[in-house]
């Protein structure tokens, strides 16, 4: 790959100047030249420079004049050069190491060569120069191109002292695996195992960052199932991990939950980008554990467990530092709500009962849909195809009493005071006549709410259809003009 030509833009060359007028080594490294590999866009880069990057960052902010704006964080040695919509980030050349009881590193100063080896991943502990005289030279001291094309997740250095150093690297490693759909090498994926209990001294907040983007990722299960095969999940989330395994009574058994629920993850992210509702779908049966029963007649059940699991969604929010909004309120509700629509199958449900679903769903209906099709994973496929088709009945139900509702709700612009005046009738039953006609015409998309186009509809279509002849045709006449602007204020009112 011809790095010359990937980083030839004015951006890299400026770079690359300030650091010779400062006679510095100064290389984009890390995540960047792995996605200029996979062909992955990216707006933030990382650059090292073998001395100190605040200086660096410092005379590329001046180079680039106005437009750039820097940010120094002097306790931690780096700094940030924000230009446009581009994240500049500089760092000294560094290494980096944790005691056995603290979260926070011990920073040293150190050479390309050691500021790479310390970096998590192969293919993170690339560098490109952007020197003048060397520019474009690729420095891969461990392989990584090769694990990109192999799709392997791998340490450089011995995974045990990587993930001892900064165990949030064992995060990284299955987050990366998910994003990329890579395989973790066997030697690093066992460290992880190995070293699970490290990932104690790591604060929620960083460890929810991680999980936020497994979340994100196209095929979330996979970094879900990974947690669970090295113990992470059991430190991290043991609701979840829970969830795992299959009891048997008298020759029955119970459906895998835990591989059931990342079916249905998997299905909703492949139906939506709302991460919140791939959330619900994580959480959607996580009270099973706790509501399992064994039943003589009706073998396992586990009753209520949708109202139970959304009673623990605001203590595992809380305690993964996920937001305690209206984000938990949504999650927590489709949790309750995802047995709902299957009940409403039956012709005997009344049209209250889907009005209490819609209103219970708070405008979240479609998504509840989704959840609830993504839930039938049964490996039965004419009992898959029931399912789905009795929830779509229950989409038919609630889209016909939508419009039914609506049908009913809607007000023509021209009222009944006007249909008096108009062709001199009194009270009687062709008002209601009228009245449905124009509400038929709207319905049919031959009118809008507009309030003339409805009163000459009335003279041309409906008055000639009911034998009516218009005695006044004034559609502003003095003793309209009030009414027609109560009725125009507010179409459905």
């Amino acid at each position: 790959m011809d790095f010359t030509v990937k980083i030839d833009s004015a951006i890299f060359h400026s770079i690359g100047n300030a650091a010779d007028n400062l006679d510095r080594e100064c290389y984009v490294v890390g995540g960047y030249v792995r996605d200029l590999v996979l062909g992955r866009h990216s707006k933030d880069m990382d650059f090292v420079t073998v001395g100190s990057g605040i200086e660096l960052a410092e005379a590329v902010a001046n180079d680039l004049g106005p437009k750039a704006k820097l940010t120094v964080f002097r306790n931690f040695g780096t700094a940030q050069v924000k230009c446009h919509d581009t994240e500049l980030e500089f760092v000294g050349a560094r290494k980096e190491s944790y005691r056995s009881d603290s979260r926070k590193p011990i920073v040293e100063d150190a050479t390309l060569d050691e500021d790479l080896s310390r970096r998590d991943f192969t293919i993170n502990a690339m560098a490109v120069s952007v020197n003048r005289g060397t520019f474009g030279t690729l420095i891969d001291r461990y392989d990584g191109m090769g694990d990109i094309t192999r799709k392997i997740i791998r340490t450089p250095l011995d995974p045990d002292m990587t993930f001892s150093d900064d165990p949030l690297r064992m995060m990284r490693a299955i987050r990366f695996a998910t994003q990329l759909q890579f395989d973790i090498a066997s030697d690093t994926l066992d460290a992880i195992s190995r070293n699970a209990e490290r990932i104690k001294i790591i604060s929620e907040e960083r460890i929810n960052t991680e999980l936020s983007k497994i979340m994100e990722s196209e095929k979330p299960s996979i970094g879900w199932q990974l947690l669970l095969k090295t113990g992470l999940l059991e430190i991290i989330l043991p609701e979840l991990a829970a969830l795992q395994g299959v009891s048997t009574m008298n020759g029955r058994a119970h459906k895998e939950n835990f591989g059931h629920t990342m079916q249905v993850l998997d299905r909703v992210a492949a139906a939506s980008d709302n991460v919140w509702l791939r959330w619900a779908a994580l959480f959607h049966d996580i009270a099973k554990p706790v509501t399992k029963r064994w039943d003589e007649r009706l073998g396992w059940t586990f009753h209520n467990h949708n109202f139970i699991g959304a009673k623990m969604i605001p203590k595992i929010f809380a305690r993964l530092k996920l937001p305690l909004n209206d984000n938990m309120k949504y999650v927590k509700r489709l949790v309750e709500l995802h047995m709902r629509p299957v009940a409403l199958v039956e012709n005997t449900v009344t049209d209250s009962a889907l009005r209490r679903l819609c209103s219970d769903a708070e405008g979240h209906l479609e998504e509840l849909m989704i959840l609830c099709e993504a839930d039938i994973t049964s490996k039965n496929p004419e009992k898959v195809r029931r399912c789905l088709a009795n929830l779509a009945i229950v989409r038919e139900k609630i889209d016909d009493l939508g419009l039914r509702d609506q049908r009913r709700e809607y007000q023509p612009p021209v009222n009944a005071l006007v249909y008096k005046r108009v062709f001199g009738l009194s009270d009687g039953p062709v008002l209601n006549e009228i009245k449905t006609a124009l509400k038929e015409a709207y319905f049919d998309g031959k009118v809008t709410t507009d309030y003339d186009q409805n009163f000459r509809y009335l003279l041309d279509t409906i008055a000639p259809s009911l034998g009516l002849t218009p005695v006044d045709t004034n559609p502003h006449s003095p003793t309209d003009i009030k009414e027609k602007k109560k009725c125009t204020s507010s179409p459905n009112a």
